[in-house]
């Protein structure tokens, strides 16, 4: 089998994870991060870790389903942990991990931004129906 040189593996890499390649896996990825459950559950952790009843009730209109597949996909990619506390009843609370830390220092200015141009993008819209 024949070697590489450093630059070589390096270069290896690179095309082994580029996202315009059907078969890469960092797709899988893109698409978490695409999530709109992500990117608030993200964002909601960002100060403080929170139990559950806190991350339900601070983020309108997710239901249990998905607030709970949500971080369970968060903790299954390593950006959130989740501490069972022996308490009665039982205490769960979520945090982000130093990934998950990383990661909010992007999702979180995305948040802003929705937030920020929504008006404009609104407009944009409407004219875009009327003329269709």
């Amino acid at each position: 089998m024949p070697t590489r040189t450093a630059a070589a593996e390096r270069e290896a890499s690179k095309e082994a994870y580029n996202a315009y390649l059907a078969t890469c896996p960092s797709r899988q990825v893109l698409a978490t991060l695409a999530d709109k459950w992500v990117v608030l559950v993200m964002h909601a952790l960002e100060d403080e870790p929170q139990r559950y009843s806190q991350l339900s009730r601070h983020i309108a209109g997710v239901s249990q389903k998905m607030l709970t597949q949500t971080l369970r996909g968060l903790e299954r990619d390593g950006l959130v942990v989740r501490t069972v506390e022996p308490t009665v009843p039982v205490t769960v609370t979520y945090e982000l991990t130093d990934l998950g830390r990383s990661l909010v220092q992007v999702v979180s200015p995305l948040k802003r931004w929705a937030e920020t141009h929504i008006e404009v993008i609104r407009h944009s819209q409407a004219e875009y129906d009327l003329r269709a």
